[in-house]
């Protein structure tokens, strides 16, 4: 009879893990707990493109576009986080300006958006500071001035009477080995100028101390970022092309 016991053995085992299961199934209130799936929390979603990674940036711009009327003669702000952490309305309150700079942005990525950052009105000027970021990525100097280049001349084509300035890149604590490569860009990109009607304005030298290495008192804590004092420096710089810029408007036009 052992092999009876042992299948009563066998069939006690199976009701006992059955009563088991139906037990942790079972609520104080007699419902199955697991009677209905439990939706799960979708994950976060920092991006809901990851496609075009500055969507909600180049949204807030048209939506900026839209909230008030153009705004005339205004000087257009273009580029990457130096650009957008500038207070640009601040710092130049006595004209009309417009912030078309988003963090993290390389010339490519200006260039995908080029026609969604600019403003509704004819800008009187444009400036511009982008190309640092592409370097951070990898990208080689002749490959960075060639695409801003080509961003100058798209600026140059659309605005032929703009007051148009590209913004050398300017060194930094925490991308100090990047500087030479900096350097050439901003060489190359300086050696165009003419040919494409632009204006080359150095606002890196500001930023060094007299040891010739980046000032650390004129960035963040993050060595990337300028806190106010060079923003300061920057504005300095802007200003006077500006009013430079403005003054030529009015000098009569020599005889051809």
């Amino acid at each position: 009879m052992r092999t009876a016991n042992i299948n009563c053995a066998r069939c006690t085992g199976i009701k006992a893990r059955a009563l088991i299961g139906l037990a942790l199934l079972l609520a104080p209130g007699g419902l199955l707990l697991a009677a209905e799936p439990q939706a799960q929390t979708p994950p976060l979603r920092i991006n809901a493109d990851p496609a075009f990674p500055f969507s909600r940036e180049i949204e807030a711009f048209a939506k900026a576009n839209e909230a008030g009327p153009a705004i005339a003669d205004a000087t257009l702000f273009l580029g990457s986080s130096s650009i957008r952490l500038w207070d640009i309305s601040g710092s130049f309150p006595d004209i009309g300006t417009v912030n078309r700079g988003f963090g993290g942005a390389t010339t490519p990525d200006v260039l995908r958006y080029y026609k969604r950052l600019l403003p509704k009105a004819r800008p009187r000027s444009i400036l511009v500071y982008v190309g640092e970021n592409d370097l951070a990525a990898g990208a080689a100097p002749g490959e960075v001035a060639n695409n801003v280049l080509t961003l100058l001349k798209q600026l140059r084509a659309d605005y032929p009477k703009a007051h148009i300035a590209y913004l050398s890149l300017k060194p930094s604590p925490i991308r100090w080995t990047l500087w030479p490569k900096m350097a050439a860009v901003n060489m190359t990109v300086a050696a165009r100028s003419r040919v494409t009607r632009f204006d080359y304005l150095d606002v890196g030298r500001v930023l060094l101390a007299a040891d010739g290495l980046p000032d650390a008192s004129l960035f963040r804590p993050d060595g990337l970022h300028m806190n106010p004092r060079g923003y300061t420096l920057w504005t300095r710089l802007v200003d006077a092309y500006l009013d430079k810029a403005a003054a030529a408007e009015l000098e009569p036009a020599s005889p051809s």
